[in-house]
């Protein structure tokens, strides 16, 4: 057997028989006896949602800003012109730009994790669509990343701000942090994350909202949280 298949055999055995939940501080001590590999893990959270996806009235999507991060600082660039290009250098934007910057994507270079743009730069960034909406990179007011208050986003997502949106099976899914992160690190990541799902559950859905919570690391099973 490759050593990577036993590798995850081992985790599968210390996993709770059945179905069986765990409260989030012992699914996040589970989670971190997976911390076996050479390099730091991503820790992510998928959230199972009472809703139904295709209508418009009951789609989750948002933004939060995590109490510790995400272990990784985003490369953010920044549509703008004028004033609003030394307030995103400022904040700490890793490239600023107009048409260059377009041209640049036109060309091919997607290289960064955020992309924000003041509103009235939306008519050099709508052709770019095709090729940021795939990579789930596209600008866009409901996100927040279409905004006049360009400095104060780019440091939220350099603090890790993170987004998440509903996917066409109701669930959500997020980055909370890395495997190196304390336990009490990722539980208030977890906590501050589930709790902002909560508070921004739709009015138009009826019935148990949160379905399930799993937690899982790059190379590792999921680990189901009670709820």
């Amino acid at each position: 057997m490759p050593k990577t298949a036993k590798r995850m055999q081992a985790m599968l055995q210390r996993l709770p028989q059945g179905k069986k939940t765990l409260p989030l501080s012992e699914a996040v001590a589970l989670l971190k006896t997976f911390d076996t590999t050479k390099f730091n893990q991503t820790v992510e959270i998928a959230v199972r949602l009472g809703i139904d996806p295709k209508q418009a009235d009951q789609l989750v999507r948002g933004s939060i800003v995590l109490p510790h991060g995400i272990g990784k600082t985003p490369r953010v660039v920044v549509f703008a012109k004028g004033d609003k290009v030394d307030e995103a250098k400022e904040a700490g934007a890793d490239e600023v730009g107009g048409t260059d910057l377009a041209e640049k994507i036109k060309g091919g270079w997607t290289d960064f994790d955020v992309c924000i743009a003041a509103p009235d730069m939306m008519t050099v960034v709508g052709p770019l669509g095709k090729i940021l909406g795939p990579r789930g990179l596209m600008p866009s007011p409901r996100a927040g990343t279409v905004t006049p208050d360009i400095g104060r986003v780019v440091k939220e997502y350099k603090a890790g701000k993170v987004e998440f949106r509903t996917d066409a099976g109701g669930n959500v899914h997020a980055v909370v942090g890395k495997l190196n992160f304390t336990a009490q690190q990722l539980e208030e990541n977890i906590s501050a994350f589930i709790n902002h799902i909560i508070a921004i559950k739709p009015a138009a859905v009826r019935g148990q909202y949160i379905k399930s919570i799993a937690l899982s690391a790059s190379m590792s099973p999921s680990v189901r949280v009670r709820i």
